[in-house]
């Protein structure tokens, strides 16, 4: 089981007086081979799977039997007592986390209309509401929908810090009727006059599961969207399916992204449509989606790099037409496509992509594992087709640039040698997933509540005793430990033991602070999973903040939507008012020194899955009514020390980190995609070494020694750095720096297409003994230097430009 530090990482808070935080959406940690159990790429049990056959949409009629069915299906979520709090609410004595929308009027019978009882269960509260407000912390909700068919008549508009909940027992239909109007039967972004009522790359910590979207009362000809979901980083959508026509002329949609800065989504199906999706997003992780009988089940309307595995698509036109600009100015950047499928499809990829086309590297594709059944066409570009298909197997193939042998680039469109999969990462030659899971078997008698245990989760009292003793408690038992909504402060380390199993309730926070916290000299982790020598597994989920791995286990232990998040929040003391910008000054505010590190993944560690993980620096402050930007100073973000490595990263992201983003030392055998970092924005003002010296015993980077010599801005932290380690695989990569002294100026394109390459000389180094560290679609922003091996230069920014980023889609470092 793993060893790990969540802002152990965070792990220090170096003023007395600040706070690491850590939300808990989800670990656990269970002793069995439970995991294991779980195929790469497999749906929930909701979404099982259907013959290859056309498959038309049906109707989700709500009749007695069905009735019958959901009441002899609880699920514990709706039956638990119901006690969390949002702590920093002005009045958290009052304010309602979870919703159930049959309390607020709506009935789920099939013939009431609900939209207005569902809205008002949103709404209710004071919360955030897209164009009144652009974020905030203090007004989470669950809105939870028992089992039944809702009809919809306009679009339920979604709000800030939400989610979005169905019984995964039986789950709930969402069907819009035949004169439905709205953009969304759910608008997670509603438009105003001036666009996006909430700035896309902004709209942080929510999620929808478990509900299916019908369309199918709504006529063919009628365009319809059954979700808008313009979104950023700590979101996710999972367990849905979409329902829409695949008559001839077909206009419906099942989801629609066109901005933003994601986020990840896996569980998803979809019936018929014009386009299953439309996607539009600056990156993104999509896992084990699945299309039936749509002309094109994706639409890439444009990108920086996505990664897309365990995708079925089947009956279809066209699989993915990434092929939007034409030659003379594509605008999908690039897609990394893995261990999926396409059966009995005419088209499996459309692509503009040629060695004329413009920019030069966008439509950078790599296909890696890719199942064929009667597809005649796998590649077809401009001019045709450009690579056959049929019934077989695509192992590797691709199209952009290349640095392999000799680190000279070369465009390619032909055949690659896939990256080598430790045989540890995979499960039937395909890489190991496994879905976030809900306990929907559990009964309510195998939750044990902290709140009931004694926290208080007010963000004053200290909940350090409460917390360990209900952990180990339920450890022993066998018991699933539920984080009611609420912000816990710790003055200690929360210590998660072998056998656990963990779940949060709206993003339930562990905020550490006080004096243990404080020397940067010690660190200590806010959370620990596990001790050096021991084994086991864990299973987490939602929200802790600076944490520490160090369990061994043969079954991977999981962490899905946990996140960590250093100041910008209620509660912090690290916002605005005490944490300024200071772009005319060099002096470093040292009651804005927050944290050592976000998380520590320690040698003795192995077998750790990670799934849609944020670990934020606040670059702004989320209460702000202008989400004005603040300085806060955290050392190191995600350290992964672990000697034996297996360790699966999906839809990962580290920001805001002085030192480095991602640093990989003496470990192997790690799966990352898409991973994704920004520079902080204050530097160089100061430099990376300034607020945090070299360590002794963290193996940090000595920038005073590798940029001897070294034009522009070196002294600043690395998004990736990888130090004598082995099969560390990168499944695409968006690795930025927009800022020097929080001016765009060095980001800015200065000839179309591109950006300026200006804020930092490098970004990705591969140092020491290097084997088979290798990245598809890295995708690089405000760097010189794409790439830099032993200090040397790789790769050259301005030649691979891309849409606005810079692209190689296929890096070897041996």
């Amino acid at each position: 089981m793993p060893l790990f530090h969540l802002a152990i990482a965070l792990l220090s808070a170096i003023s007395p007086v600040a706070v690491a935080q850590v939300s808990i959406l989800q670990v656990s940690s269970a002793v069995s081979s439970a995991t294991s159990s779980f195929a790469p790429g497999s749906a929930s049990s909701a979404l099982a799977s259907s013959s290859t056959a056309k498959v038309a949409p049906q109707a989700v009629a709500a009749t007695p039997a069905a009735a019958a069915a959901a009441a002899h299906s609880p699920y514990w979520l709706e039956s638990i007592a119901h006690q969390g709090i949002s702590a920093f609410d002005s009045n958290p004595a009052s304010y309602q986390v979870f919703r159930n929308v049959k309390s607020f009027g709506a009935k789920g019978d099939g013939s009431t209309d609900d939209t207005a009882a569902i809205q008002a269960a949103m709404s209710a509260g004071g919360r955030c509401a897209p164009g009144s407000c652009l974020s905030s912390t203090t007004t989470p909700a669950i809105v939870y929908f028992p089992a039944g068919t809702y009809i919809i008549s306009s679009s339920i508009v979604d709000y800030y810090y939400t989610q979005i909940i169905g019984n995964p027992n039986n789950m709930p239909v969402l069907k819009a009727t035949p004169n439905f109007s709205g953009f969304g039967v759910i608008d997670g972004d509603q438009y105003g006059a001036n666009g996006l009522k909430f700035g896309a790359t902004n709209v942080f910590f929510r999620q929808i599961r478990n509900l299916v979207f019908d369309l199918t009362a709504i006529p063919s000809s009628s365009s319809a969207t059954g979700l808008h979901w313009p979104t950023a980083q700590a979101t996710s959508l999972q367990n849905c399916v979409f329902k829409m026509s695949d008559a001839p002329g077909t206009q419906h949609q099942g989801l629609f992204i066109e901005d933003g800065s994601g986020g990840f989504m896996s569980d998803l199906v979809f019936f018929g449509g014009l386009n299953g999706v439309v996607f539009g997003n600056q990156q993104f992780t999509v896992r084990n989606l699945t299309f039936y009988n749509a002309v094109t089940a994706i639409d890439q309307i444009w990108d920086w790099g996505w990664t897309y595995t365990g995708i079925s698509i089947n009956n279809c036109t066209t699989g993915l037409n990434m092929a939007g600009g034409g030659t003379t100015g594509q605008s999908t950047g690039s897609v990394t496509f893995l261990d999926s499928s396409f059966t009995n499809t005419k088209v499996a990829i459309v692509t503009a992509h040629n060695a004329s086309s413009f920019p030069a590297t966008a439509g950078s594709l790599i296909l890696d594992s890719i199942v064929l059944t009667n597809t005649p066409v796998v590649v077809q570009g401009p001019q045709g087709t450009v690579l056959k298909g049929g019934s077989l197997t695509i192992s590797g193939w691709g199209e952009g640039h290349e640095y392999t042998a000799n680190y000279q680039k070369k465009s390619f469109q032909s055949s690659i040698t896939k990256f080598s999969r430790p045989s540890s990462l995979t499960k039937n030659g395909q890489y190991y997933a496994r879905s976030k899971p809900q306990y929907q078997a559990s009964p309510l008698s195998q939750f044990v509540s902290v709140r009931t245990a004694g926290a208080k989760g007010d963000g004053l009292t200290d909940d350090t005793a409460a917390i360990n003793s209900v952990l180990k408690s339920a450890a022993a038992a066998s018991k699933i430990v539920f984080f009611d909504a609420g912000t816990y402060k710790v003055t200690s380390t929360i210590t998660i033991p072998a056998g656990s199993k963990v779940v949060g309730e709206s993003f339930s926070v562990i905020m550490g602070a006080g004096s243990f916290f404080s020397s940067i000299a010690s660190p200590q982790p806010v959370v620990a999973v596990g001790a050096a020598g021991q084994s086991g597994v864990v299973e987490c989920w939602r929200d802790p903040d600076p944490m520490e791995s160090c369990l061994d286990t043969s079954s991977p232990s999981g962490m899905w939507d946990v996140h960590t998040r250093i100041g910008g929040f209620a509660g912090s003391n690290l916002q605005l008012a005490q944490c300024p910008t200071t772009p005319n000054s060099a002096a470093v505010n040292q009651n804005c020194v927050a944290a050592f590190m976000s998380m520590y993944i320690a040698p003795s560690a192995t077998g750790l899955y990670m799934e849609n993980n944020w670990l934020w620096t606040a670059d702004h402050d989320m209460e702000d009514p202008s989400v004005t930007q603040i300085t806060v100073y955290t050392g190191r973000g995600l350290y992964c020390a672990s000697t034996s490595g297996t360790i699966w990263m999906v839809g990962t992201a580290v920001e805001h980190h002085a030192l480095y983003q991602y640093q990989f030392v003496k470990t192997k055998n790690v799966f990352a995609g898409q991973i994704q970092t920004e520079t902080a924005y204050w530097q160089p003002n100061p430099n990376a070494s300034v607020v945090f010296p070299i360590a002794s015993g963290w193996n940090d980077p000595d920038f005073a020694t590798s940029c001897a010599g070294v034009m522009g801005q070196c002294n600043m932290g690395w998004g990736l750095r990888v130090v004598n380690s082995s099969s560390i695989l990168v499944y695409g990569a968006g690795l930025y720096s927009f800022f020097n002294n929080y001016s765009v100026a060095c980001s800015n394109s200065v000839v179309s297409p591109g950006n300026g390459g200006a804020c930092q000389t490098r970004i990705f180094s591969v140092e020491g003994t290097a084997k088979n560290v290798d990245v598809y679609n890295l995708n690089t922003v405000g760097a010189t230097q794409m790439v830099t091996r032993d200090g040397k230069q790789v790769a050259l920014f301005s030649d691979n430009a891309n849409v606005y980023p810079d692209t190689i889609a296929y890096y070897k470092s041996s």
